[in-house]
């Protein structure tokens, strides 16, 4: 019976679609060396944990390692590619739970809210009510996008429809702006938006892009959301601004070192609202992600490409490994 390893548990819906295709099989750890163990008789890794790129050489019976989400980093592709393995992906499916994780946390930080939810539950209604006199609305201002795929879209499109922001973005790529979205270049946009938001995905370009010169070029009231990757800020420079207010706050659900050490100083500030990396996880999104990756994976099993193929340079390596009437 073909085997099915996914690092996580999967959505009910994705589990019954996998059921009859064969056995599927939860990651007992999410150590390299035990995925690496488990995965030497797969036919299929389904990927919501880093993989190690090791994995790949031991894993004789590996067609295809399959996201979870979006985000290529957890998969070492060229590790992939090498041992013929298929790369895929499920793109787009949580936008809209990032998205609207971006405008809660925008809105939490502008309305001070766990700072007036502290006070008023220690002490009392009066000292909860006095931080309304220190928030502000959305409406007007004006919110910078970095990076313009499917979560940045969505973002876009609630902040402009929504709240009526002003949207700018910053994207590689030169398509049509959709509507309501100015294109600036990164400097001019951490220079001028009131509300940065991280989207883009995590690339040697992208690595350090939030810089200490960046961060020093934001408004003293600007806030930074990232639901991006950690290592697209500069860490240091971050807390050292927000130590010495000279930003508004900010919303961070994704870090360099995950989990969070306890210690971190980003738990110290009132102006941070610190998730753990869980933006674009709702029971909507897990259906569609889930869904998604067995859909992928019941092709790869009756022999077809997946629909997202992400490393197609693969191919022909691939189907000496697996000839289509195999």
């Amino acid at each position: 019976m073909r085997k099915i390893l996914s690092t996580h548990p999967l959505h009910p819906r994705a589990t019954a679609m996998l059921a009859g295709a064969g056995q599927l099989v939860v990651a007992s750890a999410l150590d390299p060396r035990t995925l690496t163990v488990e995965a030497r008789d797969a036919d299929i890794v389904i990927v919501r944990a880093l993989l190690p790129p090791g994995l790949f050489a031991g894993a004789s019976s590996l067609r295809a390692a399959i996201r979870h989400g979006a985000g290529l980093d957890m998969i070492p592709v060229e590790a992939a590619t090498a041992a013929g393995v298929l790369v895929a992906n499920v793109p787009a499916v949580n936008a809209r739970s990032v998205a609207e994780h971006v405008m809660f946390t925008a809105l939490a930080l502008s309305r001070r809210f766990r700072v007036m939810d502290r006070d008023l539950r220690a002490k009392g209604w009066l000292a909860g009510r006095e931080h309304a006199n220190s928030t502000s609305e959305l409406a007007g201002k004006t919110i910078g996008i970095v990076g313009l795929g499917a979560v940045g879209q969505a973002v876009g499109h609630i902040a402009a429809h929504g709240f009526d922001l002003n949207v700018v973005a910053t994207t590689r790529s030169l398509r049509p702006a959709p509507e309501r979205v100015g294109f600036l270049s990164i400097d001019a946009l951490v220079e001028q938006s009131d509300i940065i938001v991280l989207c883009c995905p995590l690339t040697e370009e992208t690595r350090g892009l939030i810089s200490r010169e960046r961060i020093a070029r934001m408004k003293p009231n600007a806030l930074l959301i990232n639901v991006s990757r950690g290592p697209v800020v500069d860490d240091e420079a971050l807390i050292e601004a927000l130590r010495e207010g000279r930003i508004g706050g900010a919303a961070l659900d994704v870090f360099s070192t995950q989990p969070l050490p306890s210690n971190h100083p980003y738990f110290g500030f009132d102006n941070v609202i610190v998730t753990p990396h869980m933006a674009g996880i709702t029971q909507e999104s897990m259906m569609r992600m889930g869904v998604g990756a067995a859909g992928e994976a019941l092709l790869v099993l009756a022999g077809k490409l997946p629909v997202n193929l992400r490393n197609p340079e693969v191919i022909e390596h691939y189907r000496r490994r697996f000839p289509v009437n195999g």
